[in-house]
């Protein structure tokens, strides 16, 4: 922006002590260079949500936001009228995409400056570019992995505690109190009203579900709401509020719109119904009246059958305590039927063995007695020639023939004549006695040549 001329600056001004800054500049100068220099920037074209729309006699004004921030604008009425739109097609909530640039108003001594977003091309954003604005968010989750988290949740058949997040005076409460009623719950219910239509209601409903998270106590959280255009239901396809539901422990049932309607809350929630009633009872997976008819006949079951189960317990154990006896008394009639076919077998054996014997006995007996026949007769041959052979050699025979036998003194034989004539005295045997001799010193031996 161009340095405002300092001879339009205040004479009796003086400037800070020790600054550097140049001036002090007239403030109309400085704001209508500053509007000069806004009104230098590009031309663009804006999307947004319409809020606090107005009107004056010369312009409409309004302001255009979503998410992220938001920008005053305004628009003259000439222009405005010469859009033909139907009457309340501009109203607050409406998406709107807007042409124009930035404007800035200096103000006066009486009047307030301002800067706004001067419109001069106006159309309403129809349905066509919502779906495909919260489409490609919806992608962009998945991408993250945000529409999973809350799928995986475990939701308790039974829960004890019950958050509801819905408008104060909407239909939506009657009907999840009505759906509980029908389950015949009667637990802790938890109520967190936010507006659920307006550029509020967006984190509203993230701060109402947060808190219900951090109680503690609450098992499963419903955020109802009734039908609604694209438009109506925008809040409940706000990123940060389904960012944080993706992240919450405690499951979100969502009922949000009637059949058709699809939010991304429906995807990021852990259940998406179409009606509060049905989120009701989806919170309560199961009818009170019935489980605890269907407990207390099972209840009654269950006692029949354990007294069944008892008594043909006590049977069986009856007829197992007489079982040990039965089977003693078996083993023990087998054990002696064994016993006395062992004994049996073994008479049968011992008679069998001993005739064996005895056969074999009279057998050899005959064999004996047919060998001892010729070997007696052999052996008295071999005995007789024996006999014959000592008696050769006898020598008595030899003494019988007419010789005797000499012997010493001391019973010695005498076969020289030098043993006898060295002997004190000789003994003479014959055949028919013995008689002693005394030996003669000069007889000399007499020697044989033959």
């Amino acid at each position: 922006m161009a340095t405002p001329d300092p001879s339009r600056g205040r004479a009796d001004a003086e400037a800070i002590p020790g600054s550097r800054m140049p001036g002090p500049f007239a403030v109309g100068e400085y704001a209508a260079r500053l509007r000069d220099r806004l009104r230098e920037f590009t031309r663009v074209q804006l999307v947004g949500e319409v809020t606090n729309l107005g009107r004056s006699r010369a312009k409409t004004y309004f302001e255009l936001r979503d998410e992220r921030g938001a920008v005053p604008c305004s628009m003259w009425n000439s222009d405005f009228d010469a859009l033909g739109l139907p009457p309340g097609a501009l109203a607050d909530g409406a998406q709107v995409v807007v042409g124009g640039g930035a404007d800035y108003y200096p103000g006066t001594a009486t009047s307030s400056p301002a800067f706004s977003f001067a419109v001069t091309q106006l159309r309403i954003a129809g349905e066509g570019d919502l779906l495909a604005r919260i489409e490609r968010l919806r992608r962009a989750l998945h991408a993250e992995g945000l529409l999973a988290p809350q799928k995986v949740l475990p939701r308790p058949a039974l829960p004890r505690t019950i958050g509801v997040v819905t408008g104060e005076g909407g239909k939506a409460r009657d009907d999840v109190l009505a759906g509980l009623r029908r389950r015949g719950w009667q637990g802790r219910l938890l109520w967190a009203f936010a507006p659920v239509q307006d550029r509020h209601a967006a984190p509203a409903i993230t701060r109402a579900l947060t808190d219900l998270a951090a109680a503690g106590s609450v098992d499963v959280i419903i955020v109802a709401r009734g039908g609604g255009s694209v438009t109506d239901l925008l809040a409940f396809s706000d990123e940060t509020l389904c960012r944080t539901v993706a992240l919450l422990r405690v499951p979100v049932i969502a009922s949000v719109g009637h059949h058709t309607d699809r939010t991304l809350l429906d995807d990021v929630a852990a259940c998406a119904c179409s009606t509060p009633t049905h989120a009701a009872e989806q919170a309560v997976p199961v009818h009170v009246g019935e489980a605890r008819a269907a407990l207390a006949h099972a209840t009654v079951r269950l006692q029949r059958h354990g007294r069944r189960a008892v008594v043909d317990r006590a049977r069986e154990l009856a007829r197992l305590s007489r079982a040990p006896a039965e089977h003693v008394a078996r083993h023990r009639a087998r054990l002696h039927q064994s016993l006395r076919e062992l004994r049996a077998a073994g008479r049968r054996r011992v008679a069998r063995e001993y005739g064996d014997v005895a056969t074999a006995a009279r057998t050899l007996d005959r064999r004996a007695q047919a060998a001892a026949g010729a070997d007696l007769a052999r052996r008295a041959r071999e005995l007789d020639h024996l006999a014959a052979l000592l008696a050769a050699h006898d020598p008595e025979r030899t003494v019988a023939r007419g010789y005797a036998l000499v012997r010493d003194d001391e019973g010695e034989l005498v076969t020289s004549a030098e043993q006898a004539a060295a002997a004190r005295s000789l003994t003479l045997r014959f055949a028919d006695g013995e008689a002693g001799a005394a030996p003669d010193g000069s007889i000399v031996p007499r020697c044989d040549d033959g």
